[in-house]
């Protein structure tokens, strides 16, 4: 999101959130704009090693593209499940970013890691949040990811996911017995899936979607975010009318 939108919705109607949202100016592709902890803003350690060889550079390539079968031939070479690209990103990773199933599959059924961190702090697993895609998450599902690390802004798959309204997503991370994501934790600003879906969405279909499968998975409407407002204050505050009526209005 854009660093400029993110302003208006917290300078304009959100007034007591000015003094959080002054620290939040960097823009990111997940929990946009929160401000990372001081214990996440540096680059974590890898768990793997830089490509050296052609097989791990064709690794890379095949899963940052999406092709399977090239995946399974550098694999056959010898590539290392866990070579880095410059941005310390494994090729499970550049396959869940580009939602390439087919691609992570086969890397998962190799052994891949799905907890792998990169330089912004971001897991295989936790990039699903950000695409939206369903069917990566039921694939890295299968490689037993730590559901309770979290992003660079202490956010968990949900709450991005929450922010963009990918209904299809969250309702396969609430109703999935394999996948277990904390629907309540709260991030480094203070908001939850919840929150975020009513203060960063726009009350419309999909967040409406969002909101009701989030209360239907258990999410706690009463939760404040650092100002002392709920979600439903929230949503009276912003006219999302519909959103108010399944908050409990």
């Amino acid at each position: 999101m854009a660093p400029t939108r993110r302003a208006a919705l917290l300078f304009a109607p959100l007034v007591g959130l000015a003094a959080l949202a002054t620290a939040c100016g960097a823009q990111s592709d997940g929990d946009a704009g929160q401000k990372p902890s001081a214990a996440r803003t540096g680059p974590p350690s890898p768990t793997g090693t830089p490509a050296r060889s052609a097989a791990d550079r064709a690794l890379l390539e095949a899963a940052r593209s999406g092709d399977a079968d090239a995946v399974r031939e550098a694999i056959g070479r010898g590539a290392g499940l866990e070579a880095r690209d410059e941005n310390d990103r494994t090729p499970l990773l550049l396959a869940a970013t580009g939602d390439h199933v087919e691609a992570a599959r086969v890397l998962v059924d190799a052994g891949a890691d799905p907890d792998a961190l990169d330089q912004q702090h971001d897991t295989p697993w936790l990039v699903t949040g950000v695409t939206g895609s369903a069917a990566m998450a039921r694939t890295l599902a299968a490689a037993d990811p730590d559901y309770t690390i979290v992003n660079r802004y202490g956010g968990t798959s949900l709450i991005p996911a929450g922010e963009h309204g990918h209904v299809a997503y969250i309702r396969e991370v609430t109703t999935n017995p394999d996948i277990d994501v904390d629907v309540d934790h709260v991030n480094d600003l203070g908001w939850t899936a919840l929150l975020e879906a009513v203060i960063l969405g726009d009350g419309g279909t999909d967040h409406q979607k969002t909101v009701k499968l989030l209360l239907d998975a258990g999410a706690d409407p009463g939760i404040e975010d650092g100002t002392g407002m709920t979600a439903l204050q929230h949503a009276r505050r912003r006219g999302q009318d519909e959103v108010a009526r399944l908050l409990g209005e």
